[in-house]
Order: C-alpha cells, then structure tokens, then sequence
C-alpha cells in the first residue's frame, strides 16, 4: 500500500518522465492539423502496449498520423491494404523455396513492423482477420516450422469506412475485444480545414524529425505502469463495466431491454490502462477519476452489443456508455 510520500515520488518521477509526450505532440502537430483526440489515443496505445480500432470517413489524416509517430520514435512502419483478395501469407510472410540452394526458407511478411496501419480490416476475410488477431493478441507470427516473436513496441491501427459497406465482412465481437480502443473521428471545424488547405498547397509537408528512440518509449511503459490507482478508482472502474451487464443495480432499468451484451473484462482491464495512459500525458503520477471518465467512450464503445430495439429507438453505444457514467457513482 502506497503512503502519501510514495505518491508524491511517483508523481515527482512521472511529471520527469512525461516530458516524452510534449516532444511527440510537438513533431505530429507539425503535419496534423486538428484529430487531438486521435494523436493522444495513439499514445495511448503506445504506452500501455494495446491496439486501436479507428473508424472514420477517407482523407481524416490516419495513415498519415501513424506514419509520423513511427518517424518521430525511429521505428518501422507497414500499412498493409485489406481487399477481399487478400491471404493470411501476404501478411504474416511465407515458406519459399529456392532452386539454387534447393532449401525452404521463411519470408517474412509487412506484420514484422513496430507500427501496422491495417486499412480498411473489415475488407478481409476471416482467415486473414484470425492470422491478424494472433499476431495482435500473442505478439508472435508462425511461418512454416519457425515462430517468430513481433518487434517491440509493436501496435497495430485498423481503420474502418463507417459509409461504404459494399465488401465487407463483419468483425466478430471476439476480434474487436481485442482492440484496446475504438476511437470515431470527426470532421475538422472551418478553421482547422483551412489550415489543412494552406499546409497541402505549400511546396512541401514539414518532416518529421526522430525526437525519441523506441527504448524511450519501452521505458516510458515502465513509469506509466507505476503510475498508482487508487482502490476506489479500481472499484469505481468495475462499476462502470458492471453496469453494462447489469444496468438495474445501477438505477438503469430503463437499458435492461436495450443492451444485449455488456462488456468483457478486457474492458475493465483495458481502462485501467488507459487511465493511468491518460495521467502520464497529464503529467500526473496518479489516476483521477476524471482520467476513467476520460478513456470510457474509447474503450466500451466496442464491447457493447445493442439489441433490435435499441437500434428502432436510434440509441448508440456512445448513448448507453454516457448514460451510465452519469449514474455510476464516482468516487
């Protein structure tokens, strides 16, 4: 058990360490304009090691976003295109054999990268998804006889086209449990655009300098692990995630008939995480419950399953998830 001494040490050691965030934030912000939200969760993947499920029309700055993290940090970057078409070997890699030597050997695919932009993951099917989702969960790939564990940091960024639906295949809940996040971006206000305009119509992009290495962000982890959450914030966390399940022990009998399914533990595992992300990149060595409030949308919106009559009613998880934090009781 912490004492209020230990506390204000890892507060002290936190607010040293999280300078990391202001260089990082500095170097995007040169070459995205606006999506604040997205950039903060993109570290918050980084730094509690999870993955993130991005959904948002064409032309939001995703791939661009992901690519300028992997250049600010110095590490590699694939963006794999998911088509209909697609094998689980053009991901993962593949056994060759070579006719001079007349040996096999494994060839490894665009999964070995410490920053994966999977775009538009709901184009593949299921095998290319599974060979995915083992590489996400085990941070490991097998090729023929060989195993291979994956780069770290390792994260990977799937995005998904919410207007075109033609082609698709549906995500199993068991997959999407899987991504830490699901952040939904929004178009950029007027003034945000016409700053997009004039920075496109300039000779060249600002380049992105190496501000860090990926050992400081593998160090960064450590001191985000250390961050100290309080007991209170643990139960309020598992109240927010029992709520779901159980909406009548909260005063939300009126979601009983609207819910199918609550959130799995990964949810309540998964926002402790990103709580304690979102104190580092406060500068904070201890989690608020403002922090909770803060990381709740991202992280339950995806765990949620609705029924047919909430869909009749036009209710969205994001509707459901605001409802309950406003009657679970904080701490």
């Amino acid at each position: 058990m912490e004492t209020a001494q230990d506390i204000r040490t890892i507060n002290e050691w936190v607010k040293e360490k999280s300078g990391i965030v202001d260089l990082l934030l500095m170097e995007l912000e040169k070459v995205i304009v606006g999506q604040r939200h997205m950039i903060e969760s993109l570290l918050t993947g980084l730094l509690t090691d999870g993955h993130i499920l991005l959904e948002g029309v064409p032309g939001l700055a995703k791939t661009l976003a992901v690519k300028s993290l992997a250049a600010a940090v110095d590490g590699k970057f694939s963006r794999i295109q998911f088509t209909p078409d697609l094998l689980p070997s053009d991901i993962i890699g593949t056994v060759i054999y070579n006719q001079k030597t007349q040996e096999f050997s494994n060839r490894k695919g665009p999964i070995f990268a410490n920053f994966v932009l999977a775009d538009e993951i709901n184009r593949a099917p299921a095998k290319v998804q599974s060979a995915l989702l083992e590489a996400m969960q085990e941070r490991q790939v097998t090729i023929g006889d060989e195993t291979y564990p994956l780069p770290q940091p390792f994260l990977v960024l799937a995005t998904m086209n919410p207007i075109e639906q033609e082609g698709t295949y549906h995500l199993p809940e068991a997959q999407v449990d899987r991504f830490m996040l699901k952040v939904v971006m929004t178009y950029p206000d007027k003034h945000e655009e016409q700053k997009i305009i004039r920075l496109n119509m300039a000779s060249a992009l600002p380049e992105v300098r190496k501000v860090l290495t990926l050992g400081d962000i593998l160090e960064a982890r450590k001191t985000v692990e250390a961050i100290y959450m309080d007991e209170k914030i643990e139960k309020y966390i598992v109240d927010i995630v029992f709520a779901t399940r159980n909406p009548a022990d909260y005063n939300l009998s009126k979601l009983n008939g609207l819910i199918s399914y609550g959130a799995s533990p990964r949810a309540g595992i998964s926002m402790a995480k990103a709580a304690k992300a979102q104190a580092f990149l406060c500068h904070r060595g201890y989690v608020v419950p403002e922090d909770v409030r803060h990381v709740a949308l991202d992280v339950l919106r995806h765990r949620i399953g609705l029924t047919y009559e909430a869909e009749a009613e036009n209710m969205t998880t994001d509707h459901l998830i605001r409802e309950i934090l406003h009657n679970v009781e904080v701490p």
